[in-house]
């Protein structure tokens, strides 16, 4: 027995505001360092969208981990309001030894919608691609300002 959708639920969902920046602010984790300003993680998002229109890009903790591990480049981007923590917390850490960019954006909902998914996504890595290389070393270049965590 299939189960209907209601109908009111949806309309609901559709017309819910858009949290804005500092509201999602005050949903992050304690680890949630370098994080982006405002500025650049639109910036992300647009980059993001761009990478994900010609496929080049990691989405999820395990592929994410994966490609690290194999040595591939690119910008990471970790969503700085998943819980528990300790799903992801060990993907900064292997940027870090590989010494690639990494920053957190504050909504995990945000970042999927981003990627093309009506999924939240906690993780996602932007390889650079000649098309849109532009908006990507843009990034890059921000990204790798921003202060590393102690």
């Amino acid at each position: 027995m299939a189960r209907e959708k209601q109908p009111e639920a949806a309309a609901e969902a559709e017309t819910a505001p858009e949290r804005s920046y500092r509201e999602q602010l005050g949903n992050l984790n304690p680890i949630a360092q370098p994080l982006a300003s405002r500025k650049l993680t639109r910036k992300l998002y647009k980059c993001i969208k761009k990478a994900a229109k010609h496929k080049q890009i990691r989405r999820g903790v395990k592929e994410v981990q994966k490609f690290i591990n194999k040595g591939e480049k690119g910008i990471t981007v970790l969503a700085g309001d998943t819980l528990p923590i300790e799903v992801y917390c060990h993907i900064p850490i292997m940027c870090e030894d590989r010494s690639l960019p990494y920053a957190y954006i504050p909504s995990k909902s945000d970042l999927g919608a981003a990627a093309g998914s009506k999924r939240p996504t906690c993780v996602i890595m932007i390889k650079p691609h000649e098309e849109y290389q532009e908006a990507y070393d843009e990034c890059l270049e921000e990204v790798e300002a921003l202060p590393l965590p102690l």
